[in-house]
């Protein structure tokens, strides 16, 4: 058998994972290698699993554009804080994406919710979901130029995709008229299918006076935003001030 030709064509089948993991394998002394033949292909199976899971999660890291590289793992959960382990670990297993639940987290400034929404949207993309982030007012500026140039149709199939969008810094100013039913339709398309993360200052009772003047569109993005959606509201001095880093001051 020759080898070197078995390693050639599993590159060339684009099975990176198993042609790494048959080149390791050979390298090993005869009498550190697999006893069977079918030890030998659950090993490689093995590996080419790992391998597509592995770069699956870059290429969704790349994709999403998030703000900050965040770990679940460097999250601060105490009283202070009102942010308990259970509720982190609660989140942590990414059930909310499979039920497409939304995730609704409010503070003041620096108390670290982008840093949250990221650190929880990092983790879904290492469990294979696709994930956007956007921060509200630049993502209004996009809206409006996709409409400009004809391209909105496109970029509405794109969010409808996304297994997990970011909302950052949501109800910052108020909606101008036309993006109402733009961001209901957008919620509405996710509606039961993905899972979207808002971040806010503002209190979630005052997003609807925030959202604008269209009383219908505002009930409508409410509705859609609130119904069955994990809340969060971070508590506490600004982490700025205490001298923390600033991927947790968001």
């Amino acid at each position: 058998m020759n080898t070197n030709s078995t390693l050639e064509k599993l590159r060339q089948l684009k099975l990176h994972g198993m042609a790494d993991r048959y080149k390791a394998i050979l390298d090993l002394p005869v009498h550190q290698q697999p006893d069977s033949m079918h030890q030998l292909i659950a090993l490689l199976g093995e590996a080419e699993d790992e391998y597509r899971n592995h770069h699956r999660s870059i290429r969704n890291l790349r994709r999403s554009k998030l703000r900050y590289d965040a770990t679940i793992e460097e999250i601060i959960c105490n009283a202070e804080r009102n942010l308990s382990k259970e509720t982190l670990i609660k989140l942590s297993d990414c059930s909310y994406v499979k039920k497409a639940q939304n995730i609704l987290i409010v503070g003041s400034t620096g108390c670290g919710k982008s840093f949250l929404a990221c650190a929880l949207a990092n983790l879904a993309c290492h469990h294979g979901y696709s994930v956007l982030y956007l921060r509200m007012n630049k993502f209004i500026r996009e809206l409006n130029t996709a409409k400009l140039d004809g391209t909105l149709a496109t970029k509405l199939r794109q969010l409808e995709r996304a297994h997990v969008i970011v909302l950052d810094d949501f109800a910052l100013q108020k909606l101008e008229p036309d993006i109402h039913l733009t961001i209901m339709d957008i919620l509405e398309d996710r509606y039961k299918k993905g899972s979207t993360i808002v971040t806010s200052q503002y209190p979630i009772g005052k997003w609807y006076e925030a959202i604008g003047e269209n009383p219908t569109a505002a009930d409508g993005i409410m509705d859609r935003l609130t119904a069955n959606a994990h809340r969060i509201e971070l508590k506490g001095p600004s982490l700025r001030k205490k001298g923390k880093s600033d991927e947790q001051n968001d």
